[in-house]
């Protein structure tokens, strides 16, 4: 099944990294809130900061929400 949200956040791996996916493609991996904002910052959401990335409809936050980063 495919999002409809155009930025996927994934699941933390071993070394608590999340995958970050927009409109399709894989950014990165981030370990953090604010790794994700600047990543999104780089993409052209300039002005969008931690909070942004934490309130906002258009991340979908697969196997926990932002405030888990590590392992389980």
């Amino acid at each position: 099944m495919t999002s409809a949200t155009p930025v996927v956040i994934y699941p933390p791996d071993e070394q608590g990294g999340r995958r970050v996916r927009v409109a399709g493609q894989i950014l990165g991996r981030a370990y953090s809130v604010n790794d994700v904002a600047r990543m999104l910052q780089e993409v052209g959401l300039h002005d969008w900061d931690e909070m942004d990335v934490v309130r906002s409809a258009l991340i979908e936050w697969r196997g926990g929400g932002p405030d888990r980063w590590g392992p389980d």
